[in-house]
């Protein structure tokens, strides 16, 4: 690839890249850019796919179909250091909705290359664009900086409300709006080139940074002017008056979905009176309504601990969350070392030149014996006399169908669960299907009924949403532990809506009391698929008993596994038991008399006495997997890996799978596969991208897609030896 420096001449393609970008906005168009000129040194870099040597770069006129990229940056001279970019809120790689990780990583080299090189600099501070401003979210340039051994430098934290699924607006912020308007306030935008009103807001606004926080605004009062002049449709004046006095206010800047608060300021009058909780009300609900997010902005006061010590807990208030604005540092000086020791490297062994000084970089620990996935035979091998004998009985009983074996598994797994009833079947796909089909039959749902699921479950849950004749609804997980998202389910009810369905997914529970919450407020069931969460529990109750009814698979590889399918449901409501049980056997309850078009999904005597012995051992085996997890932990320290969230109670989390992210997955899950270590992707395609579900293919569900993309199961079960564990740990920190 080419770099070329930016030149007035580049200005047109320059705002026609950021237009077609996926993270750029109006503040990186160069009209808004160039109000710096009097104050930093422009150093803005284009990045183009490789270019001709005979190529005049003086003379040609570059279109987008040449650029990858844009890099606004300012120069530093005295320091010897480039800012991605020196004054705004955020810079860093402007890029095309569809850059890889791989381009991401060689773009970056190649912008640090041509800083040290050509600039001679010896430090690039980076600044990446939040998420909420992108069109399609994710980390490469965060990927890209970690393998380039960048260092965090400074964050900021703003908050911001998601306007599509906010939170609740907290009590004291409705109840101070109130009282704004009971006490006259109103609030007015000021309109195009009303430049008396400016003035006396950014009086306002001096007098109140200046008493409280010993600052004065980034930007004067006349190049506000002038950037309102140029960006009418992007910089906005929200004002709270009082009797045309104007009490508090707000400076936003638009950008594409973002509203970004850049200035806030209030009066004393206004202080006492909640304009400010009236302004941002009335933005949050009215006049923003249809973008994506209000970002409250940052606070550079003090390092941001003004911020960081009151104001976030204020804005949360509104509805919003942390965004983090961070500044990373890379020492170029140090990257081209690294790189030079590399491309030694790579020479040694790619040529075989004696290596003196360097030796060829192998894999962190030669193959010794396989570290498997799930060692199903070992486990099993565990219960062992015992687990033979179990068998052996139930063979020579000559009972091998709904017998003496059900019974009491039945009895023994409610009782664990503390719910009333037990009924066993064929699987757990069987077990939630006949759920929503009983509902269907005793409350009358129709056709068009719909039910919420999350949209990064195994396949099985909305599978069986589809086998009981309903809709599926897709929901978001929420990032940090991967369940469903309790703020993103209201948004999803309509008047079709009967049931909201969790998965436990990885073996950690749901956050179940505001998800019931919203189901009691609307009138819907909810239903629990608890195939990958035996025993974990939530508020001291066990998953298979925080609901109206629950769905069990026990899949050989669960935590419960069978030496085959089998399945159940617990519940405490006696009529659905009993429906199901009817149904899981062609619809009889009595032989040879069919009440309903049932099916055959039944448990054999063999799977249940075998779950019995194993259920007896299932507390200590999911003791055994949480110490795997808090050994993967606290051990493992790769800046290139995500690791799962630790809940505040261990109860939470059985388990199930330890499910690591990194964007090069692939990659990785080769490396380890070299190493001897087997691991499991969980899982490669979402539902939605399926071609079983060929209708939602267009549709867009960023965060699952993202971790389905980035998602990496590592070795997990109750049976691991230390040693087996911590080679994980190893190998996993050497990853590069």
């Amino acid at each position: 690839m080419t770099i070329i420096p930016y030149s007035v001449n580049r200005k047109e393609v320059w705002d026609a890249f950021v237009e077609a970008s996926k993270n750029g906005t109006f503040l990186l168009r160069r009209d808004f850019m160039d109000y710096h000129s009097d104050r930093f040194q422009d150093c803005s870099l284009l990045v183009c796919a490789d270019l001709s040597p005979d190529d005049d770069l003086q003379e040609r006129k570059l279109t987008t179909r040449d650029l990858m990229a844009l890099f606004p940056a300012n120069w530093d001279g005295e320091r010897r250091t480039v800012w991605s970019h020196q004054g705004l809120t955020y810079g860093g790689l402007v890029v095309l909705p569809d850059v890889t990780q791989k381009e991401m990583m060689d773009m970056m080299e190649a912008i640090l290359a041509y800083c040290r090189d050509m600039m001679q600099a010896e430090r690039v501070f980076y600044k990446p664009i939040p998420y909420i401003y992108s069109s399609t979210p994710s980390g490469e340039d965060l990927y890209a900086l970690f393998r380039v051994g960048a260092r965090l430098s400074r964050r900021l934290v703003s908050t911001c409300v998601p306007l599509h699924n906010p939170m609740k607006m907290s009590t004291l912020r409705i109840r101070q709006a109130k009282k704004a308007v009971e006490h006259g306030f109103y609030v007015d935008r000021m309109v195009e080139g009303d430049t008396a009103t400016l003035r006396e807001f950014w009086t306002l606004l001096e007098d109140v940074l200046m008493k409280y926080h010993g600052a004065r605004p980034t930007h004067t009062l006349e190049e506000m002017s002038r950037l309102m002049g140029s960006f009418p449709r992007n910089i906005r004046l929200h004002l709270v008056r009082r009797e045309k006095r104007i009490v508090a206010g707000a400076v936003i800047f638009e950008c594409r979905k973002v509203a970004h608060v850049q200035y806030i300021a209030s009066g004393e009058e206004g202080r006492a009176f909640g304009a400010l909780d009236l302004l941002f009300r009335y933005l949050i609900e009215e006049h923003y309504s249809q973008f994506d997010y209000f970002d409250l902005g940052t606070s550079n006061e003090d390092g941001g601990r003004v911020l960081n010590e009151g104001l976030i807990h204020q804005k949360e208030g509104f509805g919003g969350r942390a965004v983090c604005y961070d500044m990373y540092e890379v020492d170029v000086k140090e990257q081209g070392a690294r790189s030079e020791e590399q491309g030694a490297r790579d020479y040694i062994e790619h040529s075989g030149a004696p290596g003196n000084s360097l030796a060829p970089c192998p894999l962190p620990l030669a193959p010794l014996s396989p570290v498997p996935y799930l060692d199903l035979q070992r486990v099993n091998a565990s219960f062992e006399p015992e687990l033979t004998a179990e068998v052996t009985r139930v063979i020579q009983g000559g009972w091998y169908l709904l017998g003496r074996e059900n019974a009491r598994f039945s009895e023994a797994f409610a009782r664990y669960c503390g719910a009333r009833y037990c009924v066993p079947t064929g699987n757990g796909l069987d077990a939630l299907t006949m759920i929503l089909l009983s509902y269907r039959q005793m409350l009358g749902w129709g056709d068009d009924a719909e039910v919420i699921v999350p949209s990064n479950t195994y396949i099985a849950s909305i599978l069986a949403v589809s086998r009981a004749g309903l809709k599926p609804v897709l929901c978001e997980p929420r990032l940090d532990d991967y369940l469903i998202n309790p703020d993103g389910i209201e948004g999803l009810i309509t008047e079709r809506t009967r049931a909201i369905m969790v998965v436990h997914l990885y073996g950690r529970v749901c956050d179940m009391q505001p998800i019931n919450a919203i189901a009691a407020r609307h009138g819907l069931k909810v239903v629990e698929d608890v195939a990958q969460a035996h025993g974990a529990a939530y508020r001291g109750i066990r998953a298979g008993h925080l609901c109206d009814a629950a769905g069990i698979s026990f899949y050989p590889g669960k935590n419960l596994g069978a030496l085959g399918d089998a399945g159940c449901v617990t519940t405490d409501d006696e009529a659905l038991a009993e429906c199901i049980r009817a149904m899981a056997n062609y619809g009889s309850s009595k032989k040879y008399v069919n009440s309903m078009k049932g099916m055959n999904s039944r448990m054999d005597e063999i799977q249940a006495a075998v779950l019995c012995l194993k259920l007896g051992r299932l507390d200590a085996d999911n003791e055994a997997r949480r110490h795997v997890a808090r050994t993967y932990s606290r051990s493992i320290s790769n800046p290139l890996v995500t690791l799962p969230q630790l809940p505040a109670d261990p109860s939470e989390n059985v388990w199930h799978v330890y499910p690591i992210r990194t964007p090069e997955r692939d990659r990785l899950r080769q490396y380890l596969s070299e190493a001897g270590i087997e691991t499991v992707v969980h899982y490669p395609i979402p539902p939605h991208r399926q071609q079983a579900y060929s209708e939602w293919n267009s549709l867009s569900f960023p965060l699952s897609e993202l971790i389905h993309r980035e998602i990496l199961s590592l070795p997990m079960s109750p049976v691991m030896t230390e040693s087996e564990v911590h080679r994980v740990v190893e190998v996993l920190n050497a990853y590069k």
